[in-house]
Formats: C-alpha cells, sequence, structure tokens
C-alpha cells in the first residue's frame, strides 16, 4: 500500500462490561490478543490490538468495561484506564449488546460526548437476538441518542458485519502510513500476554467469586532454544481461594496450566514450558501499592 492511500490511526473500544469489546478487537486483528471468558470485567488492562488491511490500519484499544461500582481499587482503576484510553485518539466505538441497554451504557456514552471525538456505534451480538423484528426499533432508539459517525449491527463472534465497519473506521482516521508492520499484532510483550492466558483459565474454569479476587504474575520468562520456560504465581486473597485454585490433588492447577499452556503454544508458536504456583496476599484488590506491584498501573 502507498502512503497516499493508506490510513491509519487510534480508536478506542469502549462499553459497559461483557458486550463483546475483546472478541470484537480479536475478530478485527484476525487473533486472540485479548482474553475473553462470559464473565463481565475479563479485561482489566489497556491493549492495543493492530489491524492491518490493505487500505489501512486500525489501533485498537481495547479497554475494562465501564461500570458504576467502584467498591474496590481494582474498579477504580479500570474505570480510569477505560476513560484514560479516549486521551489522543482519533475515533472511538462505542459496543453495545443487541436489545440491552443499561445504566453502565449511558455511562459508557457520557465519556465519549465528552471526548469530542468521532464514534461508531457498534451493536453486538445480533446473532442472539431471537426475534429479530425487535431489533431495527432497537438500532432507530439508541441511534438517535448522539451524533454517530455511523452505526453497525454485528456479530463480532460470527465475524459477520466486519468489512463495512473497517471501512466506516478507516475513513475516520488521518492520512498515513501504517505505524506497525503488518505482521505485529499487539504492543503487549509476550510476558504480559502469558500472565493474561492463564488468567483467562481462571475465569473460565472457576466459580464466580475466585476469578475477580485473583491475579496472575510472571516470575520467570525465559528462552531456552526453540521453547519458553514460563514460570508464574497466581495471587488471591484468601486461604480458601487458594484451595479452589489448587483443587484436590492439585488437578485444577494443573488444567489451568495445561489450557493456557496450549494457548501460549498456538500465540508463540513455539514450545513452552510451564510452571503455575498459587499463593495468598490479603486484600490486594484494594491496596494500590499491590495493584501497582501486579502491573496495574
Amino acid at each position: 500500500m502507498t502512503d497516499a492511500s493508506c490510513r491509519a490511526g487510534t480508536v478506542a473500544v469502549i462499553g459497559r462490561p461483557n458486550v463483546g469489546k475483546s472478541t470484537l478487537v480479536n475478530a478485527l486483528v484476525g487473533a486472540r490478543v485479548s482474553i475473553v471468558s462470559p464473565k463481565a470485567q475479563t479485561t482489566r488492562h489497556r491493549l492495543l490490538g493492530i489491524a492491518s488491511f490493505p487500505a489501512g490500519q486500525l489501533l485498537l484499544v481495547d479497554t475494562p468495561g465501564i461500570h458504576r461500582a467502584q467498591t474496590r481499587a481494582i474498579n477504580r482503576y479500570m474505570n480510569r484506564t477505560a476513560r484514560g484510553a479516549l486521551e489522543g485518539v482519533d475515533a472511538a466505538m462505542l459496543v453495545v449488546e443487541a436489545g440491552r441497554w443499561s445504566d453502565d451504557d449511558d455511562l459508557a456514552l457520557a465519556a465519549l460526548t465528552a471526548s469530542k471525538v468521532p464514534v461508531v456505534l457498534v451493536i453486538n451480538k445480533v446473532d442472539r437476538v431471537k426475534d429479530k423484528a425487535t431489533l431495527l426499533p432497537f438500532i432507530a432508539d439508541h441511534a438517535r441518542q448522539a451524533s454517530f459517525a455511523a452505526v453497525h449491527p454485528l456479530s463480532a463472534l460470527k465475524r459477520k458485519g466486519l468489512e463495512a465497519l473497517v471501512t466506516d473506521l478507516l475513513a475516520l482516521l488521518p492520512e498515513s502510513a501504517p505505524h506497525f508492520p503488518e505482521d505485529e499484532i499487539t504492543d503487549r510483550s509476550q510476558r504480559f500476554l502469558a500472565a493474561e492466558l492463564i488468567r483467562e483459565q481462571l475465569m473460565l474454569r472457576l466459580g464466580e467469586e475466585v476469578p475477580y479476587s485473583a491475579t496472575v504474575a510472571i516470575d520467570r520468562f525465559e528462552e531456552d532454544g526453540d521453547m519458553f520456560r514460563i514460570a508464574a504465581t497466581i495471587w488471591v486473597e484468601r486461604e480458601g481461594q487458594k484451595a479452589i485454585v489448587i483443587g484436590k490433588g492439585g488437578e485444577a492447577i494443573k488444567e489451568i496450566g495445561r489450557a493456557a499452556r496450549q494457548n501460549m503454544e498456538r500465540l508463540f508458536d513455539r514450545k513452552v514450558f510451564l510452571e503455575t504456583w498459587c499463593r495468598v496476599r490479603e486484600g490486594w484488590a484494594d491496596d494500590v501499592a499491590a495493584l501497582r506491584q501486579f502491573g496495574y498501573e
């Protein structure tokens, strides 16, 4: 592509928890750069997904879901991270769930309106709407809530409706050469991605409480020939949570490690030797010093 025909810029992906922001980023990038699970607030950090196309490059800023509940320091951190992602971007997407609009959607829309950047409304999960007759009125009602640059109903999971979205997003960006080589998919390190892939398994495999009280720290990340040797600690807040993570005879933590290792091997395209431990740090999710130590900055 030539510079004259290319557009490139940064697009913030904003919305309440569990509307499919990370699934959308992964679909546009064409790789799993953001972890996903059915649980809300799976995404905790800002992450840049790099999506390259013949006509240009989208730098997609995946963010935690904006939510009103700010009972602990980690919730306040996630809201600050989401709002901070709007600084210096060229455009934004407000991602909502088809057929559902809540107070947290209003909160996300208010943050975008205050930012003054052009916003594309993305109505995700249209494939889950059983009564399609309700879809058009929902789209029409919420499309009127702001001066959206475009409105796109789609299914990120099924990869339906993405081409038109890309076209409209690129049109909002400045003419520019790509910011990154076409084979790069994220600005995050392999060390960071390894920790996230372990945390993804905690979200997928454990009950409602434990994943929100857990974080992952990479203690060692070494290259050994064609293999990565990785040591990681899963930190929880209470001894009872540690027992759940480890499981009877250590089976739970073994399965978490096995699945995470397989996903790492697919993402990194090499063999991985992974060791995992679980330790307790009481109240880490409401301790600002602990949050900084675990990379929440």
